[in-house]
């Protein structure tokens, strides 16, 4: 057997179960067992970032619902054996699991791909029920000649929007195939989908509009499933003693549950508590030029709302969503809307976040580039800056950060403090090779505007104080005053830096007091 019923997806999740590291998600099970033969629900599209699950809750649930197989031995020291229905569903169905970015040896062509796939689901069809139909015909009828029922697991249902030979109009047949495979057919029990982009829905008449779609932006009802929660990354630590919850949050958490509920990248976690050390795990897997592909047909769009986030301050927006076949993506929405699918951003209340310091090491990158424009002038002049810095040149560092200001006046206009910590965040964007920086963190009696916490010993600590219309010795008086040195007070030097802008003359003043 190609699809149907086969051992392959049980042993799969057997490793799984099996794995040094294991969170019990078969909680999942209970509620898509719920919808089988449910007109309504039974249509599902659960769609989320690569590396949070998708495939091995698809392979649990197939693994649990195969008639093929008894696999009760790898369910009932699971969550899901707690509950009133665990037997009722256990081992019950025909299930049809097809991985969708499997693909033939030099496959070139959508025609190949779909063949390929058509063949596998006939000839699984012909050995099982004997049925000898003409070729050529629609592949539902081979479903109805059976005179049965199947679940289908559709897992990565879209990863062939990616191919090179994929076109609109090779889109549009696929979309088709997957019609006239479910819709309206008395023989699906279940069709569960998983992928990165949502179904695309133009109309009430589009392919796979029976589907109902459970996105990162929308998802009230599955969003604990895919994803490692606060408890559970708790609980893991308390087993994997080498890293603190803490480090672990500040690497890799930053999603949410619909109910405001954390939610952590499970790849990373995984990889960090069996490696001993954070690093970045989850976007060392694909191709994270995907953050600079999102921007590259507008980057003036979104500039300076990167900025804005790489500075730590959110972005507020109503997002509209994105679908499977928008290509290029062009609207300040539209790229919005697809990073925060693919996980490079997070929404939460209205707003949108970097999520957590290892996407935060990947945007830097993004702002190093020569399409930034002007935002790449500054960046390209940090480690000087972090040099004047650290040499207390005064004189310099306020024409480099003037200079940098005047650079980028389109893009902030100083009202605020805010917006020259967005500036200041670009001229020392270098500056967190050396040192983790956080922006408006408690420390003392209040929030400081940017410390600077080495990474190495020999490195000074920096707190920075920010003032408009104000004098740098007022700054640096707020960061005594008010004990802004208590979060680095362990560190051998601290060098404390007053910033001030004022705006009648436009002129940047800077003065620098050691600490210790």
């Amino acid at each position: 057997m190609n699809y149907l019923n086969t051992y392959e997806f049980i042993e799969l999740f057997d490793e799984t179960v099996h794995d040094n590291i294991y969170v019990d998600k078969s909680l999942l099970i209970d509620k898509i067992s719920a919808c089988i033969s449910k007109r309504s629900e039974k249509f599902i599209c659960i769609t989320r970032p690569r590396r949070f699950g998708k495939t091995y809750n698809a392979n649990m649930l197939a693994a649990y619902l195969t008639k093929g197989y008894d696999t009760r031995s790898l369910f009932d020291h699971l969550n899901i054996a707690k509950t009133d229905n665990y037997l009722k569903h256990l081992n019950q169905y025909n299930v049809l699991y097809i991985n969708m970015s499997i693909m033939g040896d030099e496959c070139s062509s959508y025609k190949e791909y779909i063949t390929r796939i058509k063949s596998n689901i006939i000839s699984d069809l012909k050995l099982q029920y004997h049925i000898d139909l003409p070729e050529g015909l629609p592949i539902c009828d081979y479903f109805k000649e059976t005179k049965d029922s199947f679940i289908f697991i559709i897992d990565e249902w879209d990863s062939i929007f990616y191919e090179d030979f994929m076109d609109e109009f090779q889109n549009k047949k696929y979309l088709k195939f997957l019609k006239e495979l479910f819709k309206d057919m008395p023989y699906v029990q279940l069709a569960y989908m998983t992928g990165i982009l949502p179904i695309a829905k133009y109309s009430s008449g589009s392919e796979l509009n029976n589907f109902k779609e459970y996105n990162f932006i929308n998802d009230r009802k599955y969003t604990a499933f895919f994803g490692f929660t606060e408890l559970e990354v708790n609980q893991l630590c308390n087993e994997y003693s080498e890293i603190s919850y803490q480090e672990l949050e500040y690497w890799y958490d930053g999603y949410y549950t619909m109910d405001n509920k954390k939610l952590f990248n499970p790849r990373s976690v995984s990889n960090a508590l069996s490696n001993g050390y954070c690093d970045n795990y989850w976007t060392e897997t694909g191709p994270m030029s995907e953050i600079s592909d999102c921007i590259k047909n507008n980057v003036d769009a979104v500039k300076k709302d990167i900025v804005q986030l790489v500075s730590g301050i959110p972005v507020k927006i109503k997002l509209e969503g994105y679908s499977a076949t928008d290509k290029e993506l062009k609207s300040r929405n539209n790229i919005l809307s697809a990073m925060t699918i693919f996980g490079f951003l997070t929404y939460h209340h209205g707003c949108l976040y970097i999520p957590n310091h290892e996407l935060m090491l990947k945007y830097e990158q993004v702002l190093s580039q020569k399409n930034m424009g002007g935002v790449y002038d500054v960046v390209k002049r940090s480690e000087q800056i972090l040099e004047a810095t650290l040499t207390q040149d005064e004189v310099t560092l306020a024409k480099m950060i003037e200079e940098a200001h005047d650079k980028e006046i389109d893009l902030f206009s100083y009202n605020n403090e805010n917006s020259m910590a967005c500036l200041l965040t670009l001229c020392y964007i270098k500056a967190r090779d050396d040192y983790d920086i956080r922006r408006e963190d408690k420390s003392g009696k209040g929030r400081c505007d940017m410390i600077f916490r080495p990474i190495n010993d020999h490195m000074p600590a920096i707190i920075i104080e920010l003032k408009v219309n104000d004098t740098p010795e007022n700054a640096l008086s707020q960061i005594i005053d008010k004990n802004y040195m208590q979060k680095v007070e362990d560190c051998s030097e601290i060098l404390l830096v007053g910033i001030a802008y004022n705006k009648k003359d436009k002129i940047h003043k800077v003065q620098f007091n050691k600490y210790k």
